[in-house]
């Protein structure tokens, strides 16, 4: 007993082979596409964190120098004034010795001129 199957029951059961075995191929490449796009996404990220990470680091090279120079400007600035302190005090010293010492210079003459 031979059987015949007919091009209808043949069509059916190649297209049901064809929809189980071609479903099954289809989430395979879906998934392992998924992962590369996932992949690719997060090495997009890592990329875009670098370049973020790279422009911070630039601004804030730029901005310590800027700030070195503004330091070493103050310093200077506080060096002339301590430049200038000292000339002032410089000055006082003299002119308190000059006080005191001709008083004094004036009283040890007159103390000699009475004795002798």
């Amino acid at each position: 007993m031979e059987k015949t199957v007919t091009r209808t029951e043949m069509e059916k059961y190649v297209a049901r082979m064809l929809d189980s075995q071609l479903r099954q191929v289809v989430e395979e490449y879906v998934e392992k596409n998924e992962l590369k796009l996932k992949e690719i996404s997060i090495i997009e990220r890592v990329v875009r964190v670098e370049e973020e990470l790279k422009a911070m680091r630039e601004v804030f090279e730029t901005r310590f120098e800027a700030l070195q120079r503004e330091l070493a400007a103050r310093f200077e600035a506080v060096d002339k004034r301590f430049e200038s302190m000292d000339k002032r005090f410089s000055v006082i010293q003299w002119m308190i010795g000059i006080l005191v010492g001709i008083p004094a210079l004036t009283i040890t003459v007159i103390q000699l001129v009475k004795v002798l």
